[in-house]
């Protein structure tokens, strides 16, 4: 076995995870002809086939997934090299991956970029938006540098540091506006509507109205806080969102926003990283920085009601 290179396994590593020669090679913007070629020179080299292939998808052989654990690990290696030079320097610059769940980042990204970018010359910005089990792979597999997720996430291979918190609101139709804030026995009678599994926001929101043991008939799922919210104003019934949301979300919905009696729902956003990451005293100004941007942006929004 010889030749081996660090471009055949990053090609090897985007198709394993994509299952898809088209997809992979639109991750690593290479043409799909290219990135076969790179495998096929690959499997060569191993002298065995790390792919079964067929019409529509591929998938791993069982070498193939022993070869993908290692050479995760060799990547990963190989980033975190790279990370050690870049802490090394007196400030951050180059590629910053960062994660974010989706009931944070369309409300702070749009600030936080432009604040980040502004106050770190020579950063480049790098956010994948999805669900925090997702982010917490990304970050285990070395695909993400960090991520702004709800806490805590009880790794024990990462590091957490709490942001900010913010309430719960409840969300109902406008005609509703007035009427007696439901308590959490109430809201178990009504029919709530939350984001669908996989969401921590689900996860927080039917713990505070205690309704894990709920049957499915009894809720109803969307895909994003902007969906749930329309529903709301359709009338078919009441959802809970994190206040960062409210103004880009009820704007253009028939809906009344209350707020719960003390105490409030609420969740404290934070910013995780790998405990090895040599980035990680960079990683802890970032936080800072990212606090900083929550908090303007909050002031914002008071000065405005």
């Amino acid at each position: 076995m010889t030749n081996l290179t660090l471009k055949q396994l990053r090609y090897f590593e985007a198709l394993a995870r994509q299952g898809h020669f088209g997809r992979a090679a639109d991750a690593c913007a290479i043409s799909q002809p290219a990135l076969s070629m790179q495998i096929k020179e690959l499997e060569e080299s191993l002298g065995t086939a790390l792919f079964e292939r067929s019409a529509r998808q591929v998938r791993l052989t069982g070498f193939g997934e022993e070869f993908s654990s290692r050479v995760r690990d060799v990547l990963r290696a190989v980033d975190e090299l790279e990370d050690l030079a870049r802490a090394s320097r007196d400030r951050l610059v180059g590629r910053l991956r960062i994660g974010v769940i989706p009931t944070v980042a369309p409300y702070l990204l749009p600030k936080l970029i432009g604040d980040l970018t502004r106050i770190h010359d020579g950063l480049d910005l790098n956010v994948r938006e999805t669900v925090t089990p997702k982010l917490i792979r990304g970050l285990e597999e070395g695909r993400l540098d960090t991520a702004i997720v709800a806490l805590p996430v009880s790794e024990p291979s990462l590091t957490e540091v709490a942001l900010f918190s913010e309430n719960f609101v409840l969300v109902r139709p406008g005609e509703d506006e007035g009427k007696p804030v439901p308590n959490r026995e109430m809201l178990r009678e009504m029919r709530l509507l939350l984001l669908e599994e996989g969401h921590c926001f689900r996860d927080q929101a039917l713990s505070f109205c205690n309704m894990h043991t709920t049957k499915p008939r009894e809720l109803l799922d969307g895909s994003s806080l902007s969906t749930l919210v329309q529903m709301v104003g359709a009338g078919i019934g009441v959802t809970l969102i994190p206040e960062m949301a409210v103004a880009v979300e009820t704007r253009s919905a028939s809906v009344a926003v209350a707020h719960f009696r003390d105490p409030q729902p609420s969740r404290t956003i934070g910013m995780i990283w790998r405990k090895t990451s040599p980035l990680a005293e960079q990683l802890l100004q970032i936080a800072e920085d990212v606090q900083r941007s929550a908090e303007s942006l909050r002031e914002e929004k008071n000065a405005l009601t």
